[in-house]
């Protein structure tokens, strides 16, 4: 050690004997996570993961490949989409040009997994939660396990009349929603489709005759009031058990398409508490994204939440919630 010392400039201030009961103490635990999720080291190379809707969600793959470096797991990270173009295809390790959701069977599908050695399939995409959540039963009885929540819990996300009354019922600060400008006592309004993302031909900060003629364009609007703030996203995991894992809230701090692109991770136990709480009770598992906004006196309203990976998934392992 005397000549390493000299040749390096740098003594270690352990000695092995002193870590090796950490080092067991870490695998022990990277096993305990292998087997929570089916994975040994010696059977991965079967339990790859599928992306669906894959599109460019680069970091998305990137994420995925730490959680499987994390969990000691030698699996790969597939992508399946119906463009053979898009651009994820060229970070994922393998490509699955799937067909459209509305001509696959599960009996199809489970053949291509089975083909593919895919274990684990994570939706990606808001049209397609309610195909795998209507299917995850045959899936799991197939040996494929689907990160998506239960069909109720799906729809009523999908539904932003549906996800603001649950929310107000369950006693957390959801902005409300109506299907009638009249019943909400609010100066300005927010106009938005009621089904599907949210961003979609939204109107902000409307008066009441410019949020009645904005409706107009949408195919079942929703009315919201309109509220000034911070927007935050805020990503979380809930595993099967119904437990929350992690919660990491950012500030959006640039949007485009409803999308945050550039965003900044903050901490608030309170806030993080809350949203654990709220996907617990609402049944979410797997990863969701809930959108909400904290006003300037510091009071925090929920907008919406999507059941879902989404595209912040990358700040998560920044944050802390890898």
């Amino acid at each position: 050690m005397t000549r390493y010392e000299q040749q390096v400039g740098w003594r270690p201030v352990r000695q092995l004997e002193d870590v090796l009961p950490e080092m067991i103490e870490h695998y022990k635990q990277v096993l305990g996570r292998q087997k929570e999720m089916g994975l040994t080291t010696s059977g991965t190379k079967d339990r790859h993961v599928l992306i669906s809707s894959l599109s460019r969600k680069i970091s998305l793959i990137e994420g995925s490949r730490r959680a499987l470096v994390k969990l000691g797991a030698n699996a790969e990270v597939v992508g399946g989409d119906s463009d053979d173009g898009c651009l994820g295809g060229y970070f994922a390790d393998r490509m699955w040009i799937m067909p459209k959701l509305d001509t696959l069977s599960v009996s199809d599908l489970v053949q291509k997994c089975r083909e593919l050695g895919i274990r684990y399939i994570i939706p990606s995409r808001d049209g397609e939660l309610e195909f795998y959540a209507k299917h995850a039963a045959a899936l799991r009885k197939a040996g494929i396990d689907v990160m998506v929540s239960p069909l109720a819990t799906v729809e009523m996300c999908l539904d932003k009349l549906a996800f603001a009354k649950e929310g107000e019922r369950l006693g957390f600060p959801v902005i409300p929603a109506s299907a009638s400008p009249e019943d909400l006592a609010a100066p300005r309004f927010v106009v938005k489709e009621r089904y599907g993302a949210g961003s979609r031909n939204i109107g902000l900060g409307l008066s009441l005759a410019e949020a009645v003629k904005h409706a107009e364009l949408l195919e079942s609007p929703v009315y919201q009031p309109h509220i000034e703030g911070q927007e935050i996203s805020v990503d979380l995991y809930v595993t099967s058990a119904g437990r929350c894992k992690g919660v990491v809230l950012r500030r959006r701090i640039k949007v485009v398409n409803g999308e945050s692109q550039v965003t900044e991770t903050f901490r608030d136990e309170k806030l993080e508490t809350m949203f654990a709480e709220f996907a617990e009770r609402i049944d979410i598992y797997g990863h969701a994204v809930f959108q909400a906004i904290v006003t300037a006196s510091g009071s925090c309203r929920i907008i919406e939440c999507n059941a879902r990976w989404g595209r912040g998934f990358a700040s998560c392992g920044s944050g802390g919630a890898g």
